[in-house]
């Protein structure tokens, strides 16, 4: 990728300070070496470049943190317990667990604790693992917490260079932080997708952008610029894209499979339900017409371009993984993290994870039924 642009004038940013960007008339704060280019945050970036600035790092980090998406309806902790769980996070025992409770993350803080066995997650495994970045630089929009790019930067060969975008920059944090290898190659950057994209074509690039764009308004924007992000060799692939017709896919502004479809031309499309199965079998998803998913909770598009062959080890543990007990057991019994995670998951995540514990499972077959998982070191 090439130098990250400003996202209201286009122009390339480059450091002016340790702490930040600017591209010559206007400066940008870099927290952790994770820039925050959100427009329409003045204030913020005003505040958070002035504690910089004077050194309070600490006071910066509270302001940056307290920052979420307008769709997020709960308050932030107060601006001191912020800080200090930022200067916590710098003690090894300092768990991930911590962290989401901290940052009074609620339900969204249960969802990045359990992302990569819950159904979705693995629906976009499986998508992933179906047409595979092969090499190609990965730009991964509304990326969360990370755990693709984890996934990713564990797989040898899959992802040379990598750039996570994200519109809270909590969430990046927690990522750098607690998600992704020390040693991987992923650039974090906060910015906002309906305004103008720091990261402009340079060769081509995996443009991956999943459980978000039923969120905006105009999500065929999105697609149209991540084509143009992706180049003639790149891919485009976006999963859990909500189903009106689906009683679970009435959050945000869910639209019909054909309309998703239509919206990146050309795509294959893919029932969620499928891609979840897929994951558990270990196989490349199938892919269906559009008319014949009106049944899907979800539909997933994907486009490639170069045509790259499936990577079926995406679906497992990473190369030398220490697995350990899903942690949706606790005392061998299965308890979803809240009611709401319940609903949205419970019924499909049942038929992987039965409600006790099974015993007698070997090594592989626990690991393919996410009895056994593989966790971040500071889960």
């Amino acid at each position: 990728m090439s130098a990250l642009h400003d996202p209201v004038s286009g122009r390339p940013l480059t450091p002016d300070t340790p702490h930040s960007l600017s591209d010559g008339a206007r400066r940008w704060p870099v927290l952790d070496g994770i820039p925050y280019l959100r427009v329409g945050r003045d204030e913020l970036v005003a505040t958070a470049l002035a504690a910089l600035d004077g050194g309070r790092v600490t006071e910066a980090a509270a302001a940056l943190l307290a920052d979420n998406d307008d769709w997020w309806d709960q308050p932030p902790p107060p601006p001191d317990a912020l800080a200090a769980a930022y200067r916590a996070a710098a003690d090894p025992g300092t768990t991930l667990r911590d962290a989401v409770a901290a940052l009074g993350l609620g339900r969204v803080g249960d969802y990045f604790l359990h992302r990569d066995h819950d159904p979705s997650g693995l629906a976009v495994t499986a998508l992933a693992s179906t047409h595979p970045p092969a090499g190609r630089a990965v730009v991964d929009l509304a990326c969360g917490a990370g755990h693709l790019l984890r996934r990713l930067a564990l797989e040898p060969g899959e992802a040379p260079a990598a750039i996570g975008v994200d519109i809270v920059f909590a969430k990046l944090w927690l990522a750098r932080r607690f998600v992704l290898p020390p040693d991987a190659d992923v650039r974090l950057v906060c910015a906002d997708l309906r305004t103008g994209w720091p990261v402009v074509p340079e060769g081509d690039a995996w443009v991956s952008c999943h459980d978000t764009l039923y969120f905006l308004d105009d999500p065929g924007d999105v697609l149209r610029r991540a084509g143009d992000l992706a180049g003639p060799g790149g891919a485009v692939l976006a999963a859990h894209c909500h189903n009106v017709e689906h009683p679970l896919g009435v959050a945000g502004h869910p639209r019909s499979v054909p309309a998703w479809a239509g919206l990146l031309p050309g795509a294959l499309t893919y029932a969620e339900e499928e891609l979840t199965a897929a994951a558990l079998a270990g196989r490349p998803a199938r892919p269906a017409e559009p008319g014949a998913l009106r049944d899907t909770e979800a539909v997933a598009l994907a486009l490639d371009w170069a045509g790259a062959p499936p990577r079926p080890s995406l679906v497992e543990p990473a190369p030398g993984a220490e697995l350990h007990p899903n942690p949706l057991y606790r005392d061998g019994v299965r308890r979803w993290p809240n009611p709401r995670w319940a609903e949205e998951y419970g019924d499909r995540a049942a038929a992987y994870l039965p409600e006790h514990a099974p015993v007698g499972l070997g090594r592989d077959e626990a690991a393919r039924r996410r009895v056994l998982v593989e966790l971040p070191e500071r889960w």
